[in-house]
């Protein structure tokens, strides 16, 4: 990365909403946090996130909170040194070898194992994540592939689900996800 930060805003293109992301570097950690408004089901959601990482790109703490429709929402992940994951401090062993944090709401985590894995192209990396599941906020492990593909794609595959080409910018942030997230500025 160029900077020590940058900020960034993403327009959905599934269905009204948007995403307004910053990543700042406060040494030795990484935080990206952010806001998106979107409708789901007839409802407005408003959620707020942080998630911090390591210099590895590694996540080590997370929250969510805000609103879908009247339901409150507060979720609060922590890692532990020893990479055991706690959701509202309750243990999730099956979490056993994430290393990411995969907001299903929203397009700014996929920096995270793109950044971590460092690939060449035609490389492909392995990306175990804890997903935090949309809108039922639990967790659950995803095992995700990214390869390189280009200068400024990766092809993405979770758990067997089809392929998605996703473009992104030189600091690995999401340029476009087809269908669902576009960059409008940075």
């Amino acid at each position: 990365m160029s900077h020590p930060g940058r900020t960034l805003l993403w327009r959905r293109l599934d269905q009204p909403g948007h995403e307004a992301a910053r990543l700042v570097f406060h040494e030795p950690f990484w935080q990206l946090s952010g806001m998106a408004v979107f409708g789901h089901d007839d409802q407005a959601c408003r959620l707020e996130y942080a998630v911090v990482c390591d210099g590895g790109w590694q996540t080590r703490h997370a929250w969510v909170v805000g609103w879908i429709g009247l339901r409150h929402v507060r979720v609060d992940l922590l890692v532990t040194a020893d990479r055991r994951w706690h959701l509202d401090g309750r243990a999730q062993p099956e979490l056993g070898g994430c290393l990411d944090i995969d907001l299903a709401f929203s397009p700014s985590t996929n920096m995270l194992p793109i950044r971590r894995l460092a690939l060449q192209l035609g490389q492909a990396g392995a990306a175990r994540a804890a997903w935090l599941a949309f809108p039922a906020f639990q967790l659950e492990a995803l095992d995700q592939t990214y390869r390189r593909t280009g200068e400024a794609t990766y092809r993405y595959e979770t758990n067997g689900s089809r392929p998605t080409e996703l473009e992104v910018d030189a600091d690995g942030f999401i340029r476009r996800y087809p269908g669902r997230w576009e960059l409008e500025s940075m």
